[in-house]
């Protein structure tokens, strides 16, 4: 008798956990997904501000999928209006049952009480952008904070229920940041799908651009000036960013052989951002201008 009511009572809870299961999944609804990349102060910022937030929007839309709205504002229209404007958007649509990504690319600034995301205008502050997130209702929220400085927007930030990861430990870490393009990356490298299960989430991507990064430093000999953070990794384990068996993985041999030329081409001009106060100006340019244009071609070349 005992075996028997052992038997029924196991098979109703396996029968419940399916039915919670199943529960679970349907209550997810859609995801809203928007990038910014900020203002770059200078030519070559600019250009590579906007090729990751262009990446980015490509990788997001080709990933299978029809419950996403994704959003990216750049170069001019990258405004505090306009993004205030966006995050109205998503906070009139958004119900509980559904998911938030704000992914911040560009530099940022702290003066050791309030960090600022520079936009083309006027800036915005980590607790008027906060004020902002609030209103939206998405039970499950996500801010990918990868500019310079960005540990400084943490405090302000804040809430129950959101991921915050952010490029760096303070905002006293002042640097250009390299975390943003291995983040970026990380959505579409076969090998930050680390348990293999054709979707790569918030932390897989956390780790796999941290990864990067420490590489970077380690190879050009640098001392590491940006630490990422991550305070919430059980969240994060289960925030699917992109799945892949379409465009976001790079299958073509020829296109991988781009991608990684594109990588070295983007550790060369970093690392030469860090030479710069040893070079002479002229030299620093020039190579700077060589180093740009073999970037863009790369880049054409790849989205051919």
């Amino acid at each position: 008798m005992r075996n028997i009511c052992s038997l029924g009572s196991t098979r109703l809870a396996a029968a419940a956990f399916l039915l919670l299961g199943a529960s679970a999944h349907t209550a997810f609804g859609a995801t809203y997904f928007l990038t910014v990349a900020g203002l770059g102060g200078e030519a070559d910022y600019e250009q590579r501000f906007q090729m990751l937030a262009t990446d980015t929007d490509k990788m997001l839309k080709a990933s299978p999928g029809t419950d996403k709205i994704v959003e990216t504002l750049k170069g001019a229209d990258a405004t505090r209006a306009k993004l205030e404007a966006s995050l109205a958007k998503i906070a009139a649509a958004a119900k509980p049952a559904d998911a938030f990504v704000l992914m911040m690319i560009g530099h940022g600034t702290f003066d050791g009480g309030e960090y600022k995301f520079n936009l083309p205008g006027p800036d915005i502050s980590g607790p008027e952008l906060a004020v902002l997130l609030n209103r939206i209702t998405a039970g499950r929220q996500l801010v990918v904070n990868m500019t310079s400085a960005s540990g400084g927007a943490t405090d302000a930030l804040k809430k129950e229920g959101r991921v915050i990861i952010t490029a760096t430990k303070s905002g006293t870490e002042k640097n250009a940041t390299v975390f943003a393009r291995f983040w970026v990356e990380a959505l579409r490298d076969p090998a930050a799908d680390t348990d293999k299960n054709q979707a790569i989430t918030a932390l897989e991507a956390y780790k796999y651009a941290v990864a990067k990064t420490t590489a970077f430093f380690t190879d050009s000999k640098h001392l590491a000036t940006e630490h990422a953070v991550l305070a919430d990794e059980q969240r994060a384990a289960a925030f699917t960013l992109v799945r892949s068996g379409s465009a976001v993985v790079v299958t073509d041999p020829a296109k991988r052989a781009l991608v990684a030329t594109k990588e070295d081409i983007e550790n060369k001009i970093d690392a030469l951002k860090y030479q710069k106060d040893l070079m002479d100006s002229d030299d620093y340019r020039r190579q700077l201008t060589t180093l740009l244009l073999q970037l863009a071609r790369t880049q054409e070349a790849i989205e051919k």
